[in-house]
């Protein structure tokens, strides 16, 4: 994500100094445009909807959500986020305690990197996260660093529970003091030698 904003705000510039950008670039912008769901002239509202999600709130909703990866549907499914679908193009695990009448199931992944994947999408696409982009967005603005515990704020659409959710994520990040993480990089450095 860093290096497609990277990308996007050189383009950005380009575009500004009146530059006609290459066949590559333009079919890459329309891309991310159809992917997020904006016009593909749009680079701003692709910047805003085209970045992280801070890891203390991605890791804090993964442990919310999957019983800390004990949940059925995290074993069986790879599904650590309790994404709903109610489609059948998605794969999904209907949950025991449905009600009659419902027709969700929550979201099965063939890998954690698919759902976090598309935990990451849903957030910066779908509109019941407006609230979320746009305070990420603002502490961008502003030059701030990306603020987990302050962004949970904006989730109270994420679950039926609203508030108390809200309360529970900020919880654990403040319990396991995961704040410090939402300032971590990985390196680009590869894997270190083991010395024995």
């Amino acid at each position: 994500i860093t290096r497609d904003r990277d990308r996007l705000h050189r383009l950005a510039q380009r575009k500004r100094d009146g530059e006609r950008l290459p066949a590559v670039d333009r079919l890459w912008l329309a891309v991310m445009a159809d992917r997020y769901d904006v016009a593909r002239d749009d680079i701003a509202g692709m910047l805003k909807r085209h970045d992280v999600v801070p890891p203390s709130l991605a890791l804090a909703q993964a442990a919310t959500e999957s019983g800390w990866g004990t949940s059925r549907f995290a074993l069986e499914g790879n599904a650590v986020f309790g994404q709903w679908t109610f489609t059948d193009s998605h794969d999904g695990i209907v949950p025991q305690d449905r009600q009659d009448g419902q027709s969700h199931r929550i979201r099965a992944f063939d890998s954690l990197y698919d759902s976090v994947y598309s935990y990451v999408i849903n957030l910066n696409t779908h509109q019941a996260y407006r609230e979320f982009r746009d305070m990420r967005a603002d502490m961008r603005r502003h030059g701030m660093r990306l603020d987990g515990l302050r962004l949970a704020d904006t989730l109270h659409r994420y679950s039926e529970r609203g508030a108390d959710y809200v309360l529970d994520i900020q919880n654990i990040i403040q319990t396991n003091d995961l704040e410090q993480l939402d300032g971590a990089r990985l390196s680009d450095a590869g894997p270190l030698r083991p010395y024995i």
